[in-house]
């Protein structure tokens, strides 16, 4: 049996899915949330369809599993992109071929709350990518954490100004 190539977890946060779904599609969202500490700075306009790429600069150093790497930048795209349901997006960037590693959520109206599945999803990274590198890039703790920062910046409205 081969091992899992992705991770789901879900939170029901006290919100409406529009509210939600806000902070998901802003870049500066994406900065808020973040429970890696990879994420340094974001450019960028809220997403709007599939296509739609902003540019992200990371740190390494906050996993220390890639100390060479450092400072870089990626560009998101989104993949999937449904209004105030679903968005999910991969990465291009320092590592070509992309990676091919995707990012997501989906949204679900739960009375007056959202049920949130953040998920992440590493099966279609080429195995010896797997076998050479460090999959999964963030933990199923990261997911469950970066939820846990979701719920409080939409609850408390904390998404950083333009």
């Amino acid at each position: 049996m081969s091992e899992p190539k992705r991770f789901n977890v879900t939170r029901t946060i006290p919100a409406p899915p529009e509210e939600v779904f806000a902070v998901l599609r802003d870049p500066r969202g994406h900065l808020a949330i973040d429970a890696s500490g990879m994420l340094q700075d974001v450019e960028g306009d809220p997403v709007g369809a599939v296509g739609d790429r902003f540019l992200v600069h990371m740190d390494r150093e906050p996993l220390n599993d890639i100390p060479q790497m450092g400072r870089y930048d990626v560009t998101v795209v989104i993949t999937e992109y449904e209004r105030d349901r679903q968005i999910a997006w991969t990465i291009d960037g320092t590592v070509q071929p992309p990676l091919r590693h995707i990012y997501g959520y989906t949204l679900e109206p739960d009375g007056d709350a959202t049920r949130v599945t953040s998920y992440y999803d590493w099966s279609q990274v080429d195995p010896e990518r797997i076998e050479s590198s460090v999959f999964p890039v963030i933990p199923e703790v990261g997911l469950r954490a970066t939820l846990g920062i979701l719920d409080r910046t939409v609850r408390l409205g904390l998404l950083p100004r333009r």
